[in-house]
C-alpha cells in the first residue's frame, strides 16, 4: 500500500467516516490520537493525503465561506472513500496478524539473555558499588 506516510490515509478515512465530514485542522488534531506511529505527522503530509484522497475520489470537499472567519474547506468521504476504507482495514489486519507471528518467533529463536538488574549501594568511601540482584 506505500510508505509510512500513507498510513495517514486509513486513520482520516476513518475519522471522515466516524464524523461524516470535518475541517483539515479538526482532522489534523484527531489525527495524532488514532495514528499508527509515535511520528510527528506533518500538516502538509495531511492536506497532501486528503487532495490525492480527493483526486482519486475517495473524499469531496467544498469551501464553506459561511460564518465570521475566512473559508476552511469540508471534506466528506464518498462511497469510493469508504470502500478504499474497508480495502485499508483488510490488509492491515492481515500485516497486524503477521506482524505479531513474526514478534513471536524472533523472541522464541533470541539468543540474547536479558541479565539481572544492578543493585547498587555506597561503600565507606561514597563511592558506589554495583552488585547482581
Amino acid at each position: 500500500m506505500g510508505n509510512l506516510y500513507r498510513f495517514v490515509e486509513p486513520v482520516l478515512l476513518f475519522l471522515l467516516r466516524k464524523k461524516g465530514h470535518s475541517y483539515g485542522y479538526e482532522l489534523a488534531g484527531e489525527l495524532r490520537q488514532h495514528a499508527f506511529t509515535d511520528a510527528e505527522i506533518e500538516v502538509a503530509a495531511l492536506y497532501r493525503t486528503l487532495r490525492q484522497l480527493e483526486k482519486n475520489d475517495c473524499v469531496t470537499s467544498e469551501w464553506d465561506v459561511g460564518g465570521g472567519g475566512p473559508a476552511r474547506r469540508l471534506y466528506k468521504l464518498t462511497p469510493r472513500g469508504e470502500q478504499h476504507l474497508d480495502e485499508w482495514v483488510s490488509v492491515l489486519e492481515h500485516v497486524s496478524k503477521s506482524m505479531v507471528s513474526f514478534v513471536k518467533k524472533a523472541k522464541a529463536t533470541s539468543s540474547v539473555k536479558i541479565a539481572a538488574p544492578i543493585k547498587t549501594t555506597a561503600t565507606a568511601t561514597g563511592k558506589r558499588k554495583g552488585t547482581v540482584r
